[in-house]
């Protein structure tokens, strides 16, 4: 497979954006992602999340940092996710 295929194969997984909750288990943080759905039957809008377990390989996110995660293989039972960057720190 060339460089370009794998490119693309890569730019395909899913990506997003969210906050670290905790970072307590080694090479391992959970991640919160909200986001704001219109409820179908009120028309209000409503904030929904949910948590995902993701692969810190240095251990450098710490609760409270904006990071962004990518789709990836299975890495336990849990992590199908990795730390990509770390957009923000904690203040």
């Amino acid at each position: 497979m060339s460089d370009e295929q794998a490119q693309q194969q890569r730019s395909r997984r899913k990506v997003r954006v969210g906050v670290v909750v905790s970072d307590a288990m080694d090479k391992t943080v959970f991640v919160r992602i909200d986001r704001k759905i219109r409820h179908p039957h009120y028309k209000k809008t409503v904030a929904r999340g949910s948590k995902l377990a993701a692969h810190d390989e240095n251990n450098e996110a710490h609760v409270g940092d904006t990071v962004r995660v990518m789709e990836t293989r299975p890495l336990s039972r849990t992590k199908r996710w990795r730390i990509v960057e770390i957009v923000e720190r904690a203040k």
